[in-house]
């Protein structure tokens, strides 16, 4: 399922930006020359930025779908009635919209998502609940909720948009001087070829920067945590999850940089190791 998804998110974007091109040419007469460095420059931006955002304004309709999450319209047990009363709490308190709260069927772990900080979705997966005391998943949805209230979907989006806006940019530069040949006429098959292999290359170190700002995003987080619900319920919650093999944490990846807890100990991990959150927490409480 999460394949298809993905299929259909790609499509949508490729779709949305060639949408964007052709409207821009022939109702506004606004014609994007890549030959030139600003054209190249525009053309770099529309779609860094644009597959950015439409994967933002899809982020918790693709959510409900990959990751199979229920949306709880109606509670229909203590728990679900619980869980509900106890975002509805803590978001009063975060002063954002109430979000959507659904579950989940997997391991351990919680997710937000949304590309409005009024209009996002909370959901933890039944694993969670099962491990957890409330006061533990209390601490979880203070984290969340935190991620929402810092506008952290959004920044995210933004940073990808300027990341994947400068890959684009500087592979193309490059390629068009590699694939020029002595009378200056470019080998388009060349071109082609050599700007998605820079793509590629570039594409790591931008994804290093982004996963380098996610595991700052979530010390943040932790703090958030911390000023919602207080200080043990996030801190226990992070030990008990640091004995789960980190196999059974892993989210989708469109979904990771979001997640309570991700893959650890890695340069390009979308959370820092748990015991160092462990010991920022006890630092950020004892302050």
């Amino acid at each position: 399922m999460s394949l298809i998804m993905l299929i259909i998110m790609n499509l949508a974007v490729m779709a949305s930006l060639y949408v964007a091109l052709f409207i821009l040419s022939n109702f506004f007469g606004i014609y994007i020359d890549q030959q030139s460095m600003s054209g190249l420059f525009m053309m770099a931006a529309l779609f860094g930025f644009g597959g950015s955002f439409v994967s933002l304004f899809l982020s918790k309709w693709m959510a409900k779908r990959s990751m199979g999450v229920e949306v709880i319209e109606t509670p229909r047990n203590k728990t679900e009635r619980w869980l509900v009363s106890t975002i509805e709490r803590l978001a009063r308190e975060a002063d954002i919209g109430m979000p959507e709260v659904g579950i989940f069927e997997a391991a351990p772990n919680a997710f937000a998502t949304g590309w409005d900080r009024n209009n996002s979705l909370v959901a933890v997966s039944s694993g969670l609940l099962e491990m957890m005391n409330r006061d533990e998943i209390e601490g979880v949805l203070a984290h969340e909720i935190s991620h929402v209230k810092n506008g952290d979907m959004v920044t995210m989006t933004l940073m990808q948009g300027v990341l994947n806006t400068f890959v684009i940019f500087i592979s193309r530069i490059l390629a068009s001087m590699v694939a020029r040949d002595r009378n200056g006429n470019t080998n388009q098959g060349m071109y082609f070829m050599i700007s998605m292999a820079l793509e590629m290359v570039f594409s790591l170190f931008a994804t290093a920067i982004l996963m380098w700002y996610s595991r700052h995003r979530e010390y943040k987080a932790d703090e958030g945590a911390v000023d919602l619900s207080g200080a043990q319920g996030i801190y226990y919650a992070l030990a008990k999850l640091g004995q789960v093999p980190r196999e059974q944490l892993a989210l989708n990846d469109d979904y990771k940089a979001f997640g309570i807890v991700g893959f650890l100990g890695s340069f390009f991990a979308s959370h820092p190791p748990i015991e160092a959150r462990l010991e920022h927490i006890k630092e950020y409480a004892a302050a």
